[in-house]
């Protein structure tokens, strides 16, 4: 690695929440397109399959034209579940800037469900501190739905 590199900052968003459903239905909730589409946004090409890559379209911005490119890169099922998240431009500051990071999802069992924890990793500072602002209070409102779809899918 060279030195310019390793000077790289990141941050991390964590949300770690405990949800009063089974890990089998937390994971259909997170592996299964039609639900994705209903707690997070509609994926095109998306399958639970190591390698696998797909699409999220979201709002434009300046040269970026707002999709979200993702591939599968890690499947242990009702255990870990990984995905790169790739958009924006290089052209483009704040909103739509260039994202390169990583969405990890940590299913473990707990007396009273299952605790899901989102590791959404590899924000660049200050480059990406826009995203990292909206995305965090973002992922909040992703797992309240995605408690709420896996309350349904009992």
């Amino acid at each position: 690695m060279s030195a310019v590199a390793s000077k790289v900052q990141t941050q991390d968003i964590v949300i770690d929440e405990v949800f009063p459903h089974a890990i089998a239905t937390i994971w259909k909730a997170l592996t299964s397109a039609q639900l994705i589409a209903r707690w997070l946004m509609p994926p095109t090409g998306f399958e639970a399959v190591e390698g696998n890559t797909f699409t999220f379209k979201t709002n434009p911005a300046g040269a970026w034209d707002g999709t979200i490119h993702c591939r599968v890169l890690e499947v242990v099922p009702n255990q870990r579940f990984a995905y790169a998240w790739k958009g924006g431009d290089e052209s483009n500051t704040g909103y739509g800037s260039a994202l390169d990071t990583v969405v990890t999802w940590f299913l473990t069992p707990v007396e009273a469900g299952t605790r899901v924890r989102v590791v959404h990793s590899g924000f660049v500072t200050p480059k990406n501190d826009t995203a990292y602002r909206n995305m965090s209070d973002g992922w909040v409102k992703v797992l309240q739905r995605l408690d709420a779809i896996s309350g349904e899918e009992k």
